[in-house]
């Protein structure tokens, strides 16, 4: 006589039976290339990060990483495509702070940067470097904010744009000082801003090391201090601007993104793999050099970086008047 199975039996029989294979199906991860879109052209930091880390990625989960670059929008043009592909783990998008300020000015962004991405890992964190024209009278931190106050409204201070990463540094100082009047020159891109800054038509920039320090140890610009709170291996020899106004941090970082709705195992082993690529010395050194410190977080922990930067860009954008050309 056949025995009878409840329905409920039935079901966790069939369970027994198909969990083996969704087991195999998670661990197979990945089958196929993977893609990192990078949503500004060729050349830039996170272009740069993300080939470095593709290597590696590509190494450590034996399948091919390739690079996409998918500029326009100032970012949002990539990333917003990103956002709306399928959440399996083949695509993935490599980004920067300039999501979360951009998403603090623009009316209109192609994504929601807390609801729409399942955050991956973070590549690194670098802090900017403060400079000025080589005629402007100040060499240190408290030099600088001293000879701004002392000629209120007749400096400018260039940015790569109107609600760019360069612009919230600099107005997040203003901020921080409570009284520094300096006019905002932007710029459309960081080639004619520095160029302007050489040639005094403005007299303050706050970018990356990479946009700055070149032309700063060729002489035709000073450095007079760094974003971090503390000496920074990107420049060890600048003082940090919170000595002279306390509290002032800005550091821009760069990580890896994926669509909402990614699995959570996937995202692990991505995590898991980037991580082990930042603690390669070979990897730290590179990056090093193009103003940015290795910094491997969980997704959890990057998740907070980026609800952290919306809220605090967008009180600052209110703040200051910071607004999107």
């Amino acid at each position: 006589m056949p025995i009878a199975f409840s329905p409920r039996l039935r079901l966790i029989a069939l369970a027994c039976c198909f969990s083996p294979a969704l087991a195999f199906a998670q661990a197979a991860y990945p089958v196929k290339p993977i893609t990192i879109v990078v949503p500004y052209p060729a050349g830039g930091s996170n272009d740069l990060f993300a080939r470095q880390v593709a290597r590696e990625l590509g190494d450590e989960l034996k399948q091919p990483v390739v690079i996409d670059n998918r500029p326009g929008a100032s970012g949002n043009t990539g990333t917003g495509q990103v956002a709306k592909s399928a959440p399996d783990g083949y695509t993935l998008v490599a980004v920067s702070s300039s999501m979360t300020t951009n998403a603090a000015v623009q009316a209109k962004v192609p994504y929601d940067p807390n609801k729409s991405f399942a955050p991956v890992a973070m590549f690194a964190k670098g802090p900017f470097i403060v400079a000025v024209n080589n005629d402007f009278p100040a060499k240190t931190p408290a030099e600088l904010i001293a000879a701004i106050q002392a000629k209120p409204g007749q400096y400018n201070y260039a940015s790569s744009g109107s609600g760019s990463i360069n612009q919230f540094g600099t107005e997040l100082l203003k901020a921080r000082v409570g009284k520094l009047d300096i006019t905002h020159i932007p710029y459309k891109g960081m080639g004619p801003a520095v160029t302007d800054l050489v040639g005094n038509q403005t007299q303050l920039l706050i970018s990356s090391g990479p946009s700055i320090l070149p032309m700063v140890r060729a002489g035709k610009l000073r450095a007079v201090g760094i974003t971090s709170l503390q000496p920074s291996p990107i420049a060890p020899e600048l003082t940090p601007m919170a000595t002279a106004v306390p509290g002032y941090e800005f550091e821009l970082w760069w990580g890896l993104l994926a669509p909402a709705g990614t699995p959570p195992e996937i995202v692990g082993k991505l995590n898991s793999a980037v991580n082990k690529a930042l603690a390669k010395p070979e990897l730290a050194a590179n990056f090093l050099k193009e103003g940015a410190i290795a910094t491997p977080l969980s997704p959890t922990q990057f998740s907070k970086v980026i609800a952290d930067d919306v809220e605090r860009w967008k009180k600052l954008a209110k703040q200051q008047n910071i607004t999107a050309d």
